[in-house]
């Protein structure tokens, strides 16, 4: 029976999610901006899924734009911030191993004559809140800093509280990516001080195509879409009422099962992670080996491709990734490996499992137990590996 180890790529949409879908699929069609009855219940359903999104993120629902989903938010966060009218691109600050939607944002914005700044990550992927008090001083005051929440190939997770409040005494607006964090660890966005955080659905159990932004009450934030005055005008378009109905019915369900999954995700990574040390010789854990994401194991095996790896696995029944999903099928190394100082002939011998709501201890057992072949028979093959 084939096993699911590849959760941060995506998510199986929940049979619950699903349901609550339902009718805004087929009957319930109105368009939310439409004054009758049948507009009134869809807007009613889009506005009880603010409120689901905005008690999963400790924030107020009318702090919360509906968008298409992490990509989205990030890009709408950078340039709306730093594109000025007339002049240059405003300064970005942001670290050296974001998601591929905030690192080509900075480099559009650079490619117009506006500025980054990259931070640095220590051995582990994570970033050192001084070392972005020193970016923030240095040079023109930046238009934003962006820092994600959690790491979407290592797991490891960022300061970003600390982060936050050095943005604020420096009045700089703070966004973070926090597609990979938020429903896997407690997210709060008001204790953490944050301006902007931006999630996806499908990240939690939702339909792909719909996630959200939070925008801190008060923040000014220029419109990314225009053509429409929806979401108080700041994102033109009509409303996915059934996307974001299965995004609010995902969010009240992580919300609810937050701590105890938590838990058993923990357990489950940690006895794969140590699984894998004890049975396959030149393995390396990557990411921090205790703020990372609950159930997220990434590792490196030295004399091995992991596209050999992903491939030889998924004939024995599970899907993993290499590397970020973004990027599979791109011979370059992983720039999060990179970053963090691995070397690229290491570096290519990746794998990234995130384990999810449906993977078992039996599976973690197999997985086991399958792998240690994979590796033999790949190494065997491998003209470089010396053993």
């Amino acid at each position: 029976m084939a096993a699911y180890f590849d959760h941060a790529a995506t998510t199986p949409l929940d049979p619950a999610v699903l349901e609550a879908m339902r009718p805004y699929l087929a009957g319930e069609y109105g368009n939310p901006a439409s004054l009758y009855e049948l507009a009134n219940r869809a807007e009613r359903a889009v506005e009880r899924a603010r409120a689901q999104v905005a008690a999963l993120l400790g924030a107020e629902p009318r702090e919360i734009v509906f968008t298409s989903g992490g990509t989205e938010g990030d890009n709408w966060a950078l340039k709306a911030l730093a594109l000025r009218e007339g002049r240059a691109p405003g300064r970005v600050v942001t670290s050296t191993v974001e998601h591929h939607a905030v690192i080509e944002s900075a480099e559009y914005l650079e490619k117009l004559g506006g500025e980054v700044t990259h931070v640095a990550v220590d051995g582990h992927g994570r970033v050192d809140p001084a070392a972005v008090a020193e970016a923030l001083d240095v040079g023109e005051k930046p238009a934003v800093a962006s820092i994600m929440a959690a790491n979407n190939e290592v797991g490891t997770i960022e300061p970003v509280g600390q982060i936050a409040a050095l943005c604020r005494e420096r009045g700089v607006p703070f966004h973070t990516d926090a597609v990979q964090a938020v429903g896997k660890v407690p997210f709060d966005a008001h204790a953490l001080g944050v301006d902007l955080a931006s999630i996806s659905s499908h990240k939690i159990y939702g339909p792909k195509g719909v996630g959200a932004m939070y925008v801190r009450r008060g923040f000014r934030l220029a419109g990314f879409m225009h053509g429409g005055a929806q979401e108080r005008g700041r994102r033109a378009g009509t409303v996915n009422v059934a996307g974001v109905v299965g995004l609010g019915k995902a969010a009240e369900l992580a919300r609810e099962g937050l701590e105890a999954e938590r838990a058993r995700l923990a357990a489950l990574g940690e006895r794969l992670a140590e699984g894998l040390l004890g049975r396959v010789p030149k393995i390396a854990i990557t990411g921090h080996p205790t703020e990372r994401l609950p159930g997220f194991v990434s590792f490196t095996a030295q004399g091995v491709e992991g596209e050999a790896m992903l491939l030889g696995l998924d004939a024995e029944g599970f899907a993993v990734s290499s590397g970020s999903a973004c990027t599979t099928g791109s011979l370059e190394p992983s720039h999060v490996l990179l970053a963090m100082g691995i070397p690229p002939e290491v570096a290519h011998g990746s794998v990234r499992i995130s384990l999810g709501r449906e993977n078992t201890g039996e599976e973690v057992g197999r997985f086991l137990e399958v792998f240690g072949r994979v590796v033999e028979r790949l190494r065997a093959m491998s003209p470089t590996w010396k053993g």
